[in-house]
């Protein structure tokens, strides 16, 4: 048989799907896909890999099982459904969007349940386990039992918060943002009841990358994706500057507080139209939350024609997380 093509498996649908879509691309990676209703697509700049797009939890499925080498979703839904074997190894961990957090909800009536701890409390007033409804058995039922609490899952699709106002289960486990649903249905989050903190990650299947052209492909994501995290608070700043000589500039901008760059300026003559010896360019990096204090850094120290523009890759060496992936592959 014919070797299949590198899979990339992607949510199929919804914000995560958007969102997915258009991270990749900011970080370099288009998607081409012809046929809005096709569930296959192609990535111009990796020739020889597939994208896919499926449910967030066949996406950690597929992974686990090697018929999709890697796939974005989120980690809650990883966590939920990656198996015992080790089969799944998470690339990179934190992309950046799609956050939200897998937590315990309690009817606003129970007025003295504010912890965990106090669920057992509730548990023994009403001589049985709690009834609760959630779609990620898995993780919940590790959280209340390292948490010793009395528990039963009742198995849910579709709306969890109606659950305990129609008595089919005392509480829930779901998926939460904002929180507003959860006080719209007059239920509220307990102060620890935090299950599984989630955006979306990375992933892989352990054994397919001991080949040479998943291993490269893994490399040529990880480069990509951390790069372009690494710029994205970033900005490039260009100014022109009167000095002696580059170390008195330097020496200048090492005084201030916010204008130091990654290691340091960048400092070259400029060939100035009036002769003048003793003008020149800088370059710096900084956070964008900074620009205005060195803008103000700048201007104390006889910067001029400021010139701001965006970071879209910042490449170290060789990215800390393919180091970490070759190490859990050995």
């Amino acid at each position: 048989m014919p070797e299949r093509p590198i899979r990339l498996s992607l949510p199929s649908k919804g914000r995560l799907f958007e969102e997915t879509v258009a991270f990749l691309a900011a970080c370099g990676i288009e998607i081409y896909k012809p046929n809005p209703r096709q569930y296959e697509a192609t990535v111009p700049s990796m020739p020889g890999v597939t994208v896919l797009f499926q449910r967030p939890t066949d996406i950690v499925i597929s992974v686990r099982n090697g018929s999709v080498d890697f796939g974005i979703t989120g980690l809650d839904v990883m966590e939920e459904y990656r198996g015992e074997n080790g089969d799944i190894l998470v690339l990179h961990e934190a992309l950046g969007y799609g956050k939200c957090a897998l937590a315990l909800a309690v009817p606003e009536g129970w007025e003295q349940t504010e912890t965990v701890t106090d669920l057992s409390v509730v548990s023994r007033s009403l001589g049985r386990p709690l009834k609760v409804a959630t779609k990620f058995p898995v993780l919940t039922s590790r959280f209340l039992k390292k948490h010793q609490v009395p528990f039963e899952i009742v198995s849910a699709e579709g709306t969890l918060e109606i659950a305990p106002a129609i008595g089919y289960a005392d509480m829930i486990s779901d998926l939460v943002s904002s929180g507003q649903t959860l006080r719209d249905n007059r239920l509220r989050s307990l102060s620890d009841g935090t299950i599984q903190a989630s955006q979306s990650v990375l992933i892989a299947n352990k054994a397919c990358l001991a080949r040479p052209d998943r291993l490269a492909i893994a490399q040529q994501l990880l480069e990509l994706i951390e790069a372009h995290l690494r710029a994205h608070n970033n900005l490039s700043i260009f100014a022109n500057m009167r000095g002696e000589s580059p170390e008195a500039i330097a020496s200048r901008v090492f005084a201030q507080k916010t204008i130091g760059g990654l290691n340091g300026p960048t400092v070259s003559r400029i060939i100035h139209r009036d002769g003048d010896p003793n003008w020149y360019a800088m370059h710096i990096v900084i956070h964008r939350d900074e620009l205005f204090a060195a803008i103000s850094e700048l201007r104390s120290i006889g910067g001029s024609g400021v010139v701001v523009a965006p970071v879209t890759y910042i490449f170290e060496e060789e990215p800390p997380r393919y180091k970490a992936m070759l190490e859990a592959l050995k």
